[in-house]
């Protein structure tokens, strides 16, 4: 693993990311905007250190630290990971999996893709996240339906924005009474279903996928990417205070 900012990062392998998820992993894969801010918002950090494994999704990131560091880290972006998690046979068992999806509009299209893959799960396998205070994300009534769910799920799937899918991440891993694989992989499914720019597998793999969402919806994406910037700041202080390992 190579760890940046006490962030535990895989080399961009599927295998060692899904037999993770099997023994019951809190998984996240933290987007270059999102560890751009890293050093500023401590909820969000401290879920991040507390995963058991992060996917290298940034392309920044890897970017910077192979400048940084001389180490090339291969990579393995949300979207590419959910493709694979999805083929996953032991999701064709009865509802093992449990979606937390940003909005009503968004529960129905990623339930009808879910079913159309072959995914056993119910319209109650699916929870609409509230608007969580940013400074607080915790949800007492999540909780007390995964707690008294008729079949307990195997993995919890959440969708919602990076940022607080994190922190909900981290809150259900520390209160929930048993053990199950978490994967934050947040707008990856929106990818998938349409709701969001879709991007093509080639551009993934060159590292360009955040030119194909730009391209596609400069409005929302220019001035976040532009933002992501700050990365190479953070990186530099990790490399001042020697608050990375590899």
């Amino acid at each position: 693993m190579y760890n940046f900012y006490n962030i535990n990062f895989i080399d961009g392998n599927y295998v060692q990311a899904i037999n993770m998820l099997k023994n019951k992993a809190f998984m996240v894969a933290p987007s270059g905007p999102g560890l751009s801010k890293i050093d500023k918002n401590h909820q969000y950090r401290k879920a991040l250190q507390a995963a058991d494994f992060a996917i290298p999704d940034s392309s920044l990131m890897i970017i910077l630290y192979l400048l940084f560091y001389q180490k090339k880290i291969q990579k393995m972006s949300g979207p590419k990971f959910l493709r694979g998690f999805l083929k996953e046979q032991v999701l064709r068992n009865d509802y093992v999996l449990f979606s937390i999806d940003p909005s009503d509009d968004e529960k129905a299209s990623n339930n009808e893709l879910l079913v159309k893959l072959g995914i056993k799960i119910k319209i109650t396998n699916h929870y609409v996240a509230p608007n969580f205070n940013s400074d607080l994300v915790e949800d007492e009534n999540l909780l007390n339906i995964l707690e008294n769910i008729d079949k307990k799920p195997s993995y919890i799937l959440i969708n919602i924005a990076g940022g607080v899918q994190e922190c909900l991440g981290h809150y259900i891993k520390k209160k929930l009474s048993y053990d199950v694989g978490i994967v934050c992989t947040g707008a990856a499914i929106a990818f998938e279903t349409g709701k969001q720019a879709r991007v093509p597998i080639w551009a993934d793999s060159l590292y360009l996928g955040w030119l194909a969402r730009v391209v596609q919806n400069p409005k929302l994406y220019v001035k976040r990417y532009i933002q992501a910037l700050r990365l190479f700041f953070v990186f530099y202080l990790c490399r001042v205070k020697k608050n990375i390992e590899s």
